[in-house]
């Protein structure tokens, strides 16, 4: 960073949980750098902290299958994009997450000179690790949330910074269940199970038969047992509430909640859930949990022979070893699922156990992450020459 010349940053997220990261560094960047501009895209808290959104965040949160259709659309965005970095090329620039728009769009930026960097590791671990190819082109420094990830760069010679997952910054080492519960109109007294089937409509389409079965089956051998079951939206609900009806449960003691999946969770004893990433959440929050996932048979055809993972659930690819029972697929049934929840709750030394490890977890992950983000931010800019202000222009 030469003289005391204004700090330029680019910077894409395309999605909530971007946005939220986003604003955490920018907001940290700032504490450093002051006179430090942002400009890309940025949903309403980047904005709010002074980013200058060239276009809406929402035209990008539909990445994946679902953007088929809008592909001519997400195209012409980024090739926008990379015809205003190449006219005006910022100090450095960040793509947040959403990898599939991102490392195209930071790889054409890189052969141009320009610095980048990555927030957000896809999940080359997991599955498509032939995907590290296209970032080491692409990406000049990339910030992992997760310790094991960053070893995995570094031996691919892809420079890395691990800075810890900002959810662990969030939550508090320690709930009061009590309150919680009062705050949820839960019993005082008595085992509460959070039951999180997804948040996605397909994943609610899936998973709420087995998990209304799965309550049925547990209130039948423990009829003092009680329900939570956080939706984030009135469609997911709908779809569970429906599953209770075709299968005359409706007598079942469930509490259903709006959001609030966090203190649904917090306020439980155990929480049976689909794989994703509110099994971190349900981690730092220390709860024994029973992860569990069915997909189309077809999906899972096509996907299996690109996995890289004999584990699946956060927490135990975390611990490095099966910590919480993950019931996949064909073991995705009632029964297997109700006996490892009444298996925490007739052994309390089990469930003591996991959360002592959960606890390691937390603080491996606790490492004020926006902070640490940032500080790898400016050793990038401090290390690495600057592209040149002049005579750039865009690609034919």
């Amino acid at each position: 960073m030469a003289g005391k010349s204004r700090v330029r940053i680019g910077i894409v997220a395309g999605e909530t949980s971007g946005d939220l990261l986003g604003a955490g560094l920018m907001r940290a960047l700032r504490e450093r750098l002051p006179q430090i501009s942002f400009e890309g895209i940025g949903g309403p808290l980047m904005q709010a902290l002074g980013c200058r959104s060239i276009f809406s965040m929402e035209k990008l949160s539909i990445i994946g299958l679902d953007a088929v259709g809008k592909y001519p659309e997400i195209l012409g965005i980024r090739n926008k994009l990379v015809e205003h970095y190449l006219k005006n090329p910022p100090d450095i620039f960040i793509g947040i997450d959403v990898p599939d728009f991102n490392l195209v769009l930071e790889e054409k930026l890189k052969s141009a000179g320009i610095l980048t960097m990555h927030y957000v590791s896809p999940t080359v671990w997991a599955w498509r690790r032939y995907r590290i190819r296209r970032i080491k082109r692409a990406v000049d420094h990339m910030l992992t949330l997760f310790p094991f990830e960053a070893s995995l760069y570094k031996k691919h010679r892809v420079p890395v910074t691990f800075v810890g997952h900002p959810l662990a910054d969030q939550i508090d080492e320690k709930s009061n269940m009590a309150a919680l519960r009062r705050q949820l109109h839960l019993p005082a007294k008595g085992p509460v199970i959070a039951l999180l089937p997804g948040s996605r409509l397909s994943e609610l389409e899936r998973h709420a038969d087995l998990f209304v079965k799965t309550a049925l089956w547990l209130h039948k051998r423990h009829p003092e047992i009680h329900f939570v079951a956080p939706f984030v939206s009135a469609e997911t609900r709908e779809i569970f509430e429906r599953s209770l009806y075709r299968h005359g449960a409706w007598f079942l003691p469930v509490t259903i909640v709006a959001n609030l999946s966090r203190e649904a969770m917090a306020a439980s004893d155990v929480v049976l859930l689909a794989s994703g990433t509110a099994t971190l959440e349900a981690a730092l929050l220390r709860k024994p949990m029973v992860v569990t996932y069915k997909m189309s048979w077809v999906s899972y055809l096509l996907i299996r022979p690109f996995l890289h993972v004999d584990l699946y659930a956060l927490p135990n690819i975390l611990a490095g070893r099966k910590i919480v029972p993950e019931l996949m697929q064909l073991d995705a049934v009632p029964e297997k699922l109700g006996m490892a929840i009444e298996d925490y709750l007739n052994h309390r030394d089990k469930a003591r156990n996991v959360r002592t490890v959960l606890a390691g977890i937390h603080h491996s992950l606790r490492r004020n992450a926006s902070m640490r983000a940032a500080e790898a931010v400016l050793r990038v800019l401090k290390t690495r020459p600057r592209p040149a202000k002049t005579g750039a222009s865009p690609s034919s």
